[in-house]
């Protein structure tokens, strides 16, 4: 069984991170949607909200699991028997920062990193915005995968 981890970064608001998971399904035959705590970090969107609207938007994908770990990503992988690790990215200039870490990954736990760009019509696309606007009681649906209400 080929399964990846999507560490730390999904955001229930960023229609392009639901996209980097639906393509990575075409990849893989399990996808792990990892939230990371992290004490250091001011929460944007709470652990648990953040976690019920992930399950919300995959409710119907039976290979899309979600964990909270607080652990290095490598160990994060370890634990669930990954063998890989979905990064996703917007634009090039975020390439060297993924590739490097990505380098790290696999000297760390020797882990491999697939890198998929987002596709060109969700990378413009901020979260904040998308978050400002929801909180506001503005209907979002057209940028978030689907409506978390």
């Amino acid at each position: 069984m080929k399964r990846a981890i999507f560490p730390g970064s999904f955001d229930p608001f960023t229609v392009g991170h639901f996209d980097i998971v639906k393509r990575g399904l075409d990849v893989f035959d399990e996808i792990i949607i990892g939230i990371g705590r992290n004490s250091t970090k001011k929460e944007t969107f709470p652990i648990r909200e953040r976690e019920e609207a992930i399950r919300k938007i995959f409710v119907d994908e039976p290979r899309v699991r979600v964990a909270i770990y607080d652990c290095l990503t490598v160990d994060f992988a370890k634990e669930q028997e990954a063998q890989f690790i979905l990064r996703g990215i917007r634009c090039v200039e975020d390439f060297e920062y993924e590739r490097n870490l990505a380098e790290a990954n696999k000297q760390l736990g020797g882990v491999e990193t697939v890198i998929l760009y987002t596709r060109p019509c969700y990378a413009h696309i901020s979260s904040t915005l998308v978050r400002d606007l929801y909180a506001y009681g503005k209907d979002v649906s057209e940028f978030v995968p689907n409506t978390l209400r």
